[in-house]
């Protein structure tokens, strides 16, 4: 859209899934409605890009997470994705000797004991920091911890376990073969959406809400808004009246990164399809490895938590850096000149997501519902971190959205 209205029924602030989700549920409503998004492009924290002419990389999200249950399987077969049913390589597929099958079971034994821990005292209902139910002493506690970067994008000690408990997961994980953010923007390609629009005021002072972007300023009658909690924390969008719930629900659900690379690989043939590369290396600040996704020439690594926030604030190329070196670790130094860097993401620094996904802090677990809340029916809430149970994914942010469209309806259908 090149021009900005200067009023709207419903403006909808962030063309990521959220936004994209409650958009699509409001385009046959007969509603007039528009998507502010302050990147130049569409999927918030989907993004696909062709890191080489043969290697698409999804920067962001990039599985279809509980599959028999995510909303964007439907939608990718009606707009002819072709999914990808390949079993995820994180248990199994092996490859190389610097994790032995022994301690690879030993490790899945020590950390389904923590998981059945964790759910055992959630029942009770009180809250507590997940690195509680460590087993004390066990050795493989650090790897566990490197699990829950991966998972939450945070540590054990940033964790509430009734989060934790609360998360959907039915174990069904497929991916999308051109890319989960490609069909993420696919999704959103016939909305009216204005791009390179961030918003930064909402003003809901008056009889209508008025909205400063760096486009210019529109008023609208109801407002969904969908930007990453980092940004309601940081007060990086503001509230007119403020709006201290939210903010403090916000905070008590901070994105965490989890950051991505791709590698080209020389002599990919030498190599598994869908194999998985990790050491037994006994500490927290650690890669995980996905060999030839797709059957790519590609090596993906996966990082989390504060050992991915060093890598980024080490600079551009940090993280391809690492985990050459630790590839080269596991598979000897010559393997070094197979790997060639493509591309790195760095979510913490990017400003208008400023982390991956959201996990609740210890006793912030209730706070997903506060977040999602709607203020004095003109004001509504979506995004992942408004998931009650399938937070941090792309089918729990597109659902959100639609629940919000559909709260806009019925606060509109009872005047």
């Amino acid at each position: 859209m090149s021009s900005l209205p200067s009023t709207i029924d419903v403006a909808i602030i962030g063309a990521g899934a959220a936004g994209l989700g409650a958009a699509n549920a409001l385009k046959d409503s007969g509603l007039s409605s528009i998507v502010l998004e302050a990147r130049d492009r569409l999927g918030g924290r989907a993004h696909t890009v062709m890191a080489a002419p043969d290697v698409v990389f999804d920067v962001g999200c990039g599985w279809l997470h509980s599959a028999d249950m995510n909303s964007f399987v439907p939608i990718a077969e009606r707009l002819n994705f072709e999914i990808n049913k390949d079993l995820p390589p994180w248990r199994e597929r092996a490859y190389g000797k610097a994790f032995p099958q022994a301690d690879r079971d030993e490790f899945v034994f020590a950390l389904d004991q923590f998981y059945d821990r964790i759910e055992a005292a959630a029942v009770r209902g009180d809250d507590a920091p997940a690195n509680l139910f460590l087993e004390p002493g066990n050795r493989w506690n650090p790897m566990i911890d490197a699990i829950s970067t991966y998972v939450n994008g945070c540590e054990l000690d940033q964790v509430s376990i009734l989060d934790v408990d609360a998360y959907e997961d039915t174990n069904v994980n497929w991916r999308v073969r051109r890319g989960y953010g490609a069909l993420i923007a696919a999704y959103g390609a016939e909305l009216p959406v204005a791009l390179n629009c961030e918003a930064r005021l909402i003003d809901h002072s008056g009889k209508r809400i008025r909205i400063e972007t760096s486009r210019g300023t529109l008023e609208a009658d109801k407002v969904i808004v969908t930007v990453p909690t980092n940004l309601i924390a940081d007060e990086a969008i503001r509230f007119s009246p403020a709006l201290p719930d939210k903010l403090d629900a916000a905070r008590g659900l901070p994105l965490g990164l989890a950051d991505k690379v791709t590698l080209a690989l020389a002599e990919p043939e030498t190599m598994p399809k869908e194999g998985n590369l990790r050491g037994a290396t006994m500490r927290t600040e650690m890669g995980t490895y996905h060999i030839r996704p797709f059957g790519q020439p590609c090596i993906e690594g996966f990082f989390g938590g504060r050992f991915a926030q060093a890598l980024e604030d080490a600079g551009d190329g940090a993280i391809a850096a690492h985990s050459i070196d630790e590839i080269a670790g596991f598979l000897g130094n010559d393997f070094r000149r197979k790997l060639t860097p493509l591309r790195e993401s760095h979510w913490a620094h990017d400003p208008f997501a400023r982390g991956s996904y959201s996990h609740a802090l210890p006793g912030h677990a209730d706070k997903r519902a506060v977040l999602a809340a709607p203020v004095d029916g003109r004001l509504f809430f979506a995004g992942e971190a408004t998931s009650p149970h399938f937070f941090s994914t792309a089918h729990g942010a597109r659902d959100s959205g639609e629940r919000a469209a559909k709260e806009v309806l019925v606060e509109l259908a009872r005047k």
